[in-house]
């Protein structure tokens, strides 16, 4: 296939002023289910891809995770979709197993009103029960590698489907999934409706937009570079043996739902059991854990009977809810990029919230180069953490004097944080 933007367009602000879903031309008993679950007008991905998408025309959006795009393309799917039960109708590709839960439990709230069946497959549990479900679905949401699978087994049809959805194809990207991606395309009708949504639009996202959609309608909700405006951030300098005991008072405050990051599996756990032992309802999430452990942990996060989760970076790919008040950097990420990542799990669809992050004195110049970037410069000075960095930038840890006046180095932080939670 090849491509071609037809009209490119901008989403402003999301304002009080946005549109309600019957003014996109949603069908009331699709407004109506969205309405008993307290979403009553659009979001601006919402605003700017629903008519289009209702109308068959294949579509690029450049959306970041939180912004409303998984409603920006089930809404359509249902819409345009009659129950079967003979083979999937719609494909939505999806990089992560988390991503393909939460993507499934968006569609349900909504598909009850067409009478359609959703089902998804991916890696971790056993491939029988899916394939089953899988087989005579009308909507289906898979991860590549699992889908694959099916395939190769012929467990599995694809000759019908004529909706097509990337979800986060700059992830799958990073995750090595495009090939798979590829393949999966191959075996689609040419015919068919395609919507790729994604971070950027740029490189190999930009070539995979171009050989897989249609005389596409080009769609960008903001800037490629994510924001972390819409968040408080507040950064607390700790001495590594204090780091527990402030996380605690940090808990300890008023909150919701609270993500906290550390930089190991073990860490992971270990802070787990340890606030358990203080009382805190807290669970763990990372990579060492099968798939029930994951998605129990998740279940009870997102239904609260959990409060905390701490997870790890990778593990926490596609965790996607509306609820979580805080997020708190127990190890600092390593870059900005991961920051907004973290933090940007927090202050979603028009709610507040708030990312802490713990800077241990050896942390003090890598955070303070981090803050810069992010251009929380005053942040960062607001924690008293600012004078410290600068000394340390110059040599000299703070309340430290060399004994000539000189500037000359005599301290040398570690480059690299090494804290294992």
């Amino acid at each position: 296939m090849t491509t071609a933007a037809t009209r490119a367009s901008r989403a402003p602000e999301h304002t009080d002023a946005q549109p309600r879903f019957a003014d996109l031309g949603v069908s009331k008993p699709v407004a109506d289910a969205l309405a008993m679950r307290g979403i009553a007008t659009a979001f601006p991905i919402q605003v700017l891809v629903l008519r289009d998408a209702m109308a068959g025309r294949d579509i690029q959006a450049r959306s970041r995770t939180g912004s409303g795009k998984t409603l920006a393309f089930a809404i359509p799917i249902v819409e345009r979709l009659e129950h079967s039960g003979r083979s999937p109708q719609a494909l939505i590709l999806v990089p992560t197993r988390e991503l393909a839960s939460q993507v499934t439990e968006e569609f349900r709230a909504i598909a009850d009103v067409k009478q359609l069946e959703i089902a998804a497959v991916y890696g971790g549990v056993g491939i029988g029960p899916q394939a089953k479900r899988a087989r005579h679905a009308d909507v289906l949401i898979a991860t590549p590698g699992r889908l694959l699978d099916l395939v190769a087994r012929k467990l599995i049809r694809l000759d019908r489907v004529r909706i097509s959805v990337l979800d986060e194809a700059d992830r799958m990207l990073d995750m090595g999934f495009l090939p798979d991606v590829r393949r999966i395309l191959a075996l689609l009708r040419e015919d068919r409706q395609t919507m790729l949504f994604s971070a950027t639009l740029e490189g190999e996202i930009a070539k995979l937009a171009e050989g897989s959609t249609r005389n596409a309608v080009l769609h960008k909700i903001r800037e490629e570079r994510p924001t972390v405006s819409s968040a408080t951030h507040r950064f607390v300098g700790v001495a590594h043996a204090d780091k527990f005991s402030t996380l605690v008072r940090e808990l300890a405050a008023d909150r919701g739902l609270t993500l906290v990051f550390t930089r190991t599996k073990r860490g992971a756990d270990k802070l787990a059991r340890n606030l358990k032992k203080e009382g805190f309802r807290a669970g763990a999430l990372h990579g060492d854990m099968n798939q029930g452990q994951r998605e129990r942990a998740l279940g009870h996060f997102a239904a609260g009977r959990s409060d905390v989760l701490v997870a790890t970076d990778v593990a926490a790919r596609g965790l996607d809810l509306e609820h979580i008040s805080h997020v708190i950097n127990f190890d600092p990420p390593g870059d900005d990029k991961t920051y907004v990542h973290r933090v940007g799990r927090t202050a979603r669809a028009g709610r507040s919230g708030t990312g802490i992050t713990f800077v241990t004195p050896e942390q003090k110049r890598d955070v303070a180069v981090m803050a810069k970037t992010l251009k929380l410069d005053k942040e960062f000075e607001h924690a008293g953490l600012h004078r410290s960095a600068h000394h340390e930038r110059n040599g000299k840890p703070e309340g430290t004097r060399s004994r000539s006046g000189s500037n000359k180095r005599r301290y040398q932080p570690r480059s690299n944080d090494r804290t294992r939670g």
